[in-house]
């Protein structure tokens, strides 16, 4: 008999699972795979973004739902803390623009390596190609576990880091949910988050490859148009619509509910100027290519392949003199740069979705040990809660926080 069952060897249960270990528990960790860690193998894509280096308090800036719930979790096990962590354990890191935290080798494998040295190190029993079908539930209390082949194994508490839905490929297929439920848990409604946006204009399947960098993004909902989200940074046109990392962080404040309502975003291809300076620019640009076509005196302002789509979105003719252009149709153009707009027709499945919004309710979950409210023994950490946050490494931080608060509050308990 375990103490300690942990569901899940990803970066919640993992490190949720080496916290108790290190308390003394004994602990084992099931996984349905035939390796460990198998979604952070492919996060920050394959470089694996793994905190933020950001002052503690700016995390909570970055976290979209409850972000009041994770008080504890950060500060017990804070983004500092995680990266002297992985130092410790033999895992150089180095930060890149906007404080993101990654491995000096660029190699997500040496922070699973660094993990599984101290889950071996710390004598926890790990069980891959061992899938959980549910968790034994009797008078309140949990009892142990049911596997799929039908043996049952006890313990004292359960930790539940089975992930949520996304990216279902690396295992995550939301059993996590189904064994929440089944122990009296409500679900908030899930949906896939970080994720690309389909576009109903065809503009950026002829532009399929093409990256912009600096550039703003603003994404309105509803027939007034209200601003939800504005940003700065990269993006990528796709055969399906828009895509990368300045989308991803758009695609958080996208919720279900406005679906049936109008949604569409703004591009601002030159956000370091003001419509006003953007507009003397162009009249620069058109005096000095005045004896030129348009469509010949556009070079510097865009990427050649996005030259084409500028002029069929301006209304003015490809092959109109510069001299000819009036000062009606430079403002409109200028108007067009900054207000690129396309409308927003959904998001990509979860397939491609980073992260799952929704999951277990954190109302019925303490902060302060993330044990269940309503089941005694029982814990979560990590996606399968209803918590979710930006690109840049938070989420990440989200299951390390909550792992190790998990785990080491379950062996404070349940040794």
């Amino acid at each position: 008999m375990a103490d300690i069952i942990v569901i899940g060897a990803g970066a919640a249960g993992m490190m949720a699972a080496y916290r108790a270990a290190c308390s003394g528990a004994r602990v084992v960790l099931l996984e349905k795979n035939e390796k460990v860690g198998k979604k952070i193998y492919i996060t920050g894509k394959g470089r694996c973004n793994l905190t933020n280096a950001c002052d503690t308090e700016e995390l909570f800036d970055h976290v979209r739902h409850n972000a009041k719930f994770l008080y504890s979790a950060f500060y017990g096990f804070s983004n500092f803390m995680t990266m002297d962590f992985f130092r410790e354990m033999g895992c150089p890191l180095k930060v890149e623009r906007g404080n993101r935290v990654f491995p000096v080798s660029d190699h997500a494998s040496d922070v699973i390596r660094a993990l599984e040295r101290q889950l071996e190190k710390t004598g926890v029993i790990l069980h891959l190609g061992t899938e959980v079908k549910d968790i034994i539930y009797r008078d309140n209390k949990v009892e142990g576990v049911v596997l799929k082949n039908g043996k049952e194994e006890k313990a004292g508490a359960v930790i539940v880091a089975t992930g949520g839905l996304s990216y279902p490929s690396t295992g995550s297929t939301g059993e996590g949910y189904a064994m929440a439920l089944h122990g009296g848990h409500r679900i908030v409604p899930t949906r896939p988050s970080l994720v690309p946006f389909t576009i109903q204009e065809d503009y950026p399947k002829r532009l399929q490859g093409l990256s912009l960098k600096n550039v703003g993004l603003s994404l309105f909902l509803g027939e007034k148009g209200k601003a939800v989200y504005e940003g700065f940074g990269e993006m990528l046109f796709t055969h399906f619509g828009v895509s990368g990392p300045l989308v991803l962080s758009a695609s958080s404040y996208f919720d279900g509910k406005w679906e049936d309502s109008m949604c569409y975003l703004e591009l601002d291809l030159k956000p370091a100027l003001t419509e006003e300076q953007l507009d003397k620019r162009l009249l620069r640009d058109f005096s000095a290519n005045q004896n030129k076509l348009f469509k010949n005196a556009l070079g510097g302002l865009f990427p050649t392949r996005l030259v084409p789509v500028m002029i069929a979105l301006s209304g003015i003719e490809q092959d109109k003199p510069v001299h000819e252009i009036t000062r009606e149709e430079r403002k409109r153009f200028a108007f067009l740069i900054k207000h690129w707009r396309m409308e927003v027709t959904g998001t990509r499945g979860y397939e491609e979705a980073v992260i799952t919004m929704g999951g277990v309710d954190v109302k019925e979950v303490n902060p302060s040990t993330m044990e269940s409210r309503l089941v005694q023994g029982l814990y979560f950490a990590g996606e399968v809660l209803d918590l979710d946050a930006l690109t840049g490494g938070f989420n990440l931080q989200i299951a390390w926080s909550t792992g190790y608060i998990a785990g080491e509050n379950a062996a404070g308990g349940h040794i």
